[in-house]
């Protein structure tokens, strides 16, 4: 029997999902680039140039308590209280955090509920549709990914290229903005792209592809270094909107290969190794600090209850 072992950490899920991979329902050209009969691992040119400054962005998100808020007619219902911050790091020959953001909600469905203040943290009316906890984690999810998204257009010049967690969001799908899939969940295109991935050495990618739908956008594979255990080890999605022709992407795409493998993390000193780059891994610790502790803000959200009832 012959097997393999992922060095992506089980804390984490596995970096193909928790489910084997499904065929995207959207419609995919994968010959945007080349005819199927070029289709084959990709090596950039060392002409195409390693991009110099290159912008991360990323968040995280924490939820601090479980909560019960009682409506006007004495009904209750489930909600959570949560932290979330986004920020970003710029990398030119070092790197430095240039903004991080914090923000703190009470998630639930009631109207007129009010924010919960504490002695160490204030947390602002978050109203979700319905109080089902997986609900409850998306809406959370949903206001971390519009805080990266601010971030993003507060600190990027016009210039400036920047990379952002995960696939592109409402209003990322302009030039200079590049999506970052860590873990797959969707098969996109026939079944020679999920060959070709499985043959990528390191540093090499696909040929692009065409994702159409809604926010249409070039998207290719890349793997980065470390084992290659099976044929998924290492190995990250990136997209980017059609406001670039096929050959500017292809020419970004390649720079991209130049660049992001100097930058992948190593299993010793990051759990999600390697697809957890080395800033993204730095920008998560900065943010979960700023978060401040876990258990002091617990005290103060059931110091706040208490008072509550007592009031």
């Amino acid at each position: 029997m012959r097997f393999a072992i992922e060095s992506w950490s089980p804390d984490y899920g596995a970096p193909t999902g928790d489910v084997a991979l499904v065929d995207s329902p959207t419609d995919v050209d994968a010959w945007v680039e080349c005819v199927e009969a070029e289709w084959a691992p990709r090596s950039a040119p060392a002409a195409a140039g390693a991009v110099r400054d290159l912008l991360f962005v990323d968040g995280v998100r924490r939820v601090e308590a479980n909560v019960w808020i009682t409506d006007d007619q004495n009904e209750s219902h489930q909600g959570i209280c949560a932290s979330y911050a986004a920020g970003a790091v710029r990398c030119n020959g070092s790197a430095q955090v240039v903004a991080a953001e914090v923000r703190r909600g009470v998630f639930c469905p009631v109207e007129g509920a009010e924010a919960i203040v504490t002695r160490h943290a204030d947390f602002a009316l978050q109203v979700v549709a319905e109080d089902v906890p997986d609900k409850l984690t998306l809406a959370l999810q949903g206001r971390m990914g519009e805080l990266e998204g601010q971030v993003a257009a507060s600190c990027a010049g016009p210039e400036d290229l920047v990379l952002v967690d995960g696939p592109l969001k409402i209003g990322q799908h302009r030039t200079g903005m590049v999506g970052f899939v860590k873990t797959h969940h969707t098969s996109y295109g026939p079944k020679i792209v999920r060959d070709v991935v499985a043959r990528l050495a390191v540093a090499q990618r696909t040929p692009l592809l065409l994702i159409g739908g809604h926010s249409p956008r070039f998207t290719w594979y890349l793997r980065l270094p470390g084992e290659i255990a099976h044929g998924w080890a290492g190995v990250v999605r990136l997209e980017v909107g059609t406001g670039y022709e096929v050959s500017e992407a292809a020419h970004l795409a390649d720079q991209l290969c130049l660049t992001l493998p100097r930058f992948a993390s190593h299993p010793q000193k990051d759990p999600r190794a390697p697809q957890n780059l080395y800033p993204i891994g730095g920008l998560e610790r900065e943010l979960r600090r700023r978060l401040g502790d876990p258990l002091l803000i617990h005290r103060s959200l059931r110091e706040a209850a208490a008072r509550a009832r007592a009031s």
